[in-house]
């Protein structure tokens, strides 16, 4: 292909249109991943060092932006979750269960969660800001499983 695009455009544009095909190709592939995947990030799986049994996760979120955090666990065990933020209750999170069991959260925004799991599997945590005022969050997530 190289020696037809030489041959018929010069080495000028045949450098071009290699440059061209071969962005097409990519932003080609790009846009699909994001099509296919909504756009949307998966959330991050939180892992505890060997031998312990808590975490903090430490991030910001601006505006409407939300951070995903998935976190696997087995029924029985104690989980307790705080959120702590900048400017104080700027952050705010919700917690999921596996196929939606119900955790007695009365509310879709928390600061504090501390109970004993019904169901063994992957718990969602959206950490979001309480508002749509433009601004940031700082957080700290801290996870605690026993």
């Amino acid at each position: 292909m190289t020696t037809i695009l030489w041959e018929r455009y010069g080495p000028m544009h045949s450098r071009l249109l290699q440059f061209s095909l071969i962005w097409i190709v990519l932003t080609g592939s790009a846009v699909g991943a994001l099509a296919q995947g909504g756009g949307k990030a998966e959330p991050l799986r939180i892992e505890f060092k060997p031998g312990s049994s808590s975490t903090v996760v430490s991030d910001s979120i601006k505006n409407d932006q939300q951070a995903e955090y998935v976190l696997g666990a087995r029924k029985g065990q104690r989980l307790t979750i705080k959120l702590t933020s900048v400017p104080r209750r700027s952050a705010v999170f919700d917690l999921t269960a596996p196929d939606n069991a119900d955790l007695g959260l009365e509310y879709d925004a928390n600061y504090e969660f501390n109970k004993i799991l019904p169901v063994t599997g992957d718990y969602l945590i959206v950490v979001v800001r309480p508002t749509s005022t433009p601004g940031k969050a700082s957080y700290k997530l801290s996870i605690n499983i026993h």
